[in-house]
């Protein structure tokens, strides 16, 4: 028996020897955490001057959260860890949290600020955090005096670096980040050696500091020896054409940063690094380490929708077709396959009642997108330059409503005047033939006469030449805070294009975005103006491609209408649903051309479901946003919701549509202002964005036209001759309009 137990404390002994020490700890951490309380709720109170959500990232105590916001509806119902990050008492950590929070005021000059904890039971070994946070006075800024050179930096420059002014909080983080943006600003002027000195001299009684920043430019620099590692197929020569900088450039870091962006977006590598070590002489050596990503890709998936039925898409990139980081992409989409054997079966749409069994075989073969695109980077040896040039092809149909087929071509131009800042030459031809109802030509081209609908029937073309700026000087890609964003296209087509739609055409789009210091509120400020006129000597006398005519309403532009519904509108009805109870005007109302022109539209047998809104488009268009973003005060668990307020503004410009002259005021209700809230998800592929816009109500007296088969069976338009008062709705619950996005609206 006692040789036994000898063996079994030796057992025990060798077993001990084999443990990790850390493993050990890690189980004596987890036996403390099971014995400490669950941390349910941690509140912050008392922060008035500083950003909450930032200060609760500087401390170590987290309370428990929720793993997703999807899990959340089963994390109000359980508390299992399988759903819940837990997080419990460390009363270590809460005392030093103390420290922290007063170190992360007095960086942001609130030196006197205290701070008061209490611990509350919330249940069973669970308890409720508050941290007591009392500011007091802050210290503030007496006065900042800079020293700089003035031939370097002008006074409008150092006005607008100079972040931290006299009587705001002495805030540390403030100054740091203006030091370094003067330092970026002298090296994007070549001085990279450049040395920014800032002191601060404080009054703890009076509570006030002195700032002085002294700006020594030193030598200017320039780039020295590149040496490039890491590429395997790619030529050295294909990377230094993805470099904004030569040897002997002023060493800049704009040229730096560019160079970088350039080489990640060839999607050449998977890892890109420009370093330039730290060196004493005035010509810094650069190295670039490149690890390269895979030279090709592609993909093929197929699909099933009740609409399209089959489809097929495929894909093929070459990325380095060549050398020279040449690109090419190919795509290519067949939908509406075996059509026929599936159309009116199971949840597959029956085309031939929707169309006739007469005419259905158009819309029962195949629709087809394809096209093949090259671009040449560093175009004649020119890293700021790119040429590129495509074609395509397509077949688009909607049942009973057109047959749309297409081709061309297309080539561009583009020089990269500034870091973002691109400028674009851009030819497209492409020839088109519509095959469509005349219900389609009059409502999507304007167009409601016969002879004219015959015309655009044929093949035509739309070759427009466009000149294209765009300049990005936001700080962030998917939700900015500060800086702006500005689009500018001039379209011009005539016969010098080659073009059978002929027109002038210019658009503005552009969107401003501000945000005070410490916070997370953003103003967002947004522009649209566009403006497109016919030539006369156009396709039948200016007729404009619906393409080109501008259009408001909708998830990114004025959110209190439904898509593209805020403007010039035509209302159209089956005829079926008129009768002769729906007579007036002294005629009769009965289904043939010369008599349901005096169907009543606004019969109060109808209603507003039997007709249908259809946009026409405009000639010009104004449209102006503000909008308020700032966080929800939902708790941790929900701090990546943000809210917004806004409201919206729009005017579209009148758009003559031939057949309906006789009709006045087309254009009544072609401006709207609504306001409207909304609430994003800052999740990481971007906001994912629902708001609610307000429609103003107004009643729009709206023509409407009807179509009817004609003695020789061909489809005619017919005006009627009342217009129609028609509206969103007189209640708020009809006049709200609800929007589900992917992205900000600007």
């Amino acid at each position: 028996m006692r040789h036994s137990i000898y063996r079994w404390l030796a057992t025990v002994i060798a077993g001990a020897a084999l443990v990790d020490p850390r493993a050990l700890h890690a189980q004596n951490t987890r036996d403390q955490q099971r014995e400490a309380p669950e941390i349910r709720k941690m509140t912050i109170t008392g922060v008035k001057h500083v950003d909450l959500n930032d200060l609760e990232k500087s401390i170590s105590t987290q309370p428990t959260k929720c793993r997703s916001m999807l899990l959340m509806p089963f994390c109000w119902i359980s508390h299992s860890p399988t759903i819940e990050d837990k997080h419990y008492l460390d009363q270590a950590e809460f005392e030093r949290d103390v420290l922290r929070i007063r170190l992360y005021y007095w960086k942001h000059g609130f030196r006197d600020a205290t701070v008061d904890t209490t611990v509350a039971r919330s249940g069973p070994r669970q308890v409720h955090l508050t941290f007591a946070v009392h500011e007091n006075q802050p210290t503030v800024v007496r006065k900042i005096a800079i020293k700089y050179d003035s031939t370097l930096i002008s006074n409008k420059v150092r006005d607008r670096l100079t972040t931290l002014h006299a009587k705001d909080p002495l805030d540390l983080v403030l100054l740091d980040s203006m030091r370094v943006m003067f330092q970026n600003e002298i090296w994007d002027l070549g001085y990279g050696d450049a040395v920014i000195d800032a002191t601060v001299d404080v009054d703890s009684v009076a509570r006030v500091g002195d700032i002085a920043m002294t700006i020594t430019p030193n030598r200017r620099t320039t780039i020295g020896k590149i040496s490039i590692s890491g590429n395997q197929r790619i030529n050295v020569s294909t990377i230094q054409n993805s470099l904004t900088f030569r040897k002997g450039d002023l060493y800049r870091q704009t040229d730096i940063l560019e160079s970088q962006r350039n080489l990640y977006e060839s999607n050449l590598f998977r890892l890109a690094a420009i370093d330039v070590p730290p060196q004493y002489d005035s010509v810094k050596n650069v190295l670039v380490d490149v690890t390269e990503a895979t030279m090709h890709e592609a993909r093929v998936g197929p699909g099933i929708s009740s609409v399209d039925f089959f489809q097929f898409q495929a894909h093929y990139t070459a990325y380095n077709l060549f050398g020279g980081a040449r690109r090419l992409d190919i795509d290519g989409t067949m939908g509406n396959l075996f059509a026929s054997a599936l159309q009116g079966r199971g949840f597959f749409r029956d085309v031939t009642s929707e169309v006739g069994a007469q005419n259905v075989s158009p819309y029962l073969e195949p629709t087809y997108n394809a096209s093949i695109d090259f671009k040449q980077p560093a175009f004649l040896q020119r890293p700021k330059d790119q040429f590129a040039i495509g074609t395509f092809t397509h077949r688009n149909i909607n049942p009973g409503v057109f047959i749309d087929r297409g081709y061309g071509g297309q080539t561009t131009f583009t020089h990269q005047f500034m870091p973002r800042f691109p400028i674009s030459l851009n030819y497209r031809y492409e020839l088109n033939r519509v095959d469509a109802s005349e219900v389609y030509f009059c409502v999507n081209f304007g167009v409601c006469d016969t002879r004219t609908i015959v015309t655009l029937r044929s093949h035509h073309s739309l070759s427009p030449l466009t000149l294209t700026g765009f300049i990005d000087r936001s700080d962030l890609p998917f939700s900015p805070t500060k800086g702006y964003l500005a689009r500018l296209d001039l379209e011009h087509a005539s016969n010098l294009t080659l073009s059978d739609y002929q027109y002038n055409r210019a658009f503005f789009d552009g969107s401003l975005y501000a945000h005070k210091s410490g916070t997370q509120d953003v103003i967002a400020t947004h522009l649209r103006v566009g403006w497109v006129r016919p030539i006369v000597a156009g396709l039948d006398s200016g007729v404009l491609n619906p393409r080109k005519r501008f259009y408001a309403g909708g998830a990114n532009s004025v959110r209190g209408y439904a898509e593209s519904q805020l403007g010039p509108r035509v209302l159209t009805i089956d005829a079926t649903s008129l009768g002769a109870e729906d007579s007036f005007n002294g005629g009769v109302c009965a289904p043939t051309p010369g008599s349901i022109r005096f169907c009543n539209p606004n019969s109060p047998r109808l209603t507003n479901s039997d007709f249908v809104s259809q946009p026409l488009g405009g000639t010009s268009l104004v449209e102006g946003s503000v909008e308020y973003r700032m966080p929800l005060p939902l708790g941790p668990n929900l701090r990546h919701f943000v809210g917004a307020v806004f409201i919206d503004a729009g005017v579209v410009g009148s758009a003559t549509v031939r057949g309906l002259q006789t009709i006045s005021n087309l254009t009544k209700g072609a401006w709207a202002v609504t306001p409207g809230f909304g609430v994003r998800y800052q999740s990481p592929v971007g906001p994912i964005r629902v708001d609610i816009g307000i429609n103003p109500g107004k009643v729009d007296q709206l023509a409407v036209v009807t179509a009817l088969q004609d003695s020789s069976g061909h489809s005619v338009i017919v005006p009627l001759v009342g217009s129609r008062a028609f509206s969103s709705g007189k209640t708020l619950l009809n006049r709200l309009v609800l929007h589900f996005s992917i992205g900000e609206a600007y």
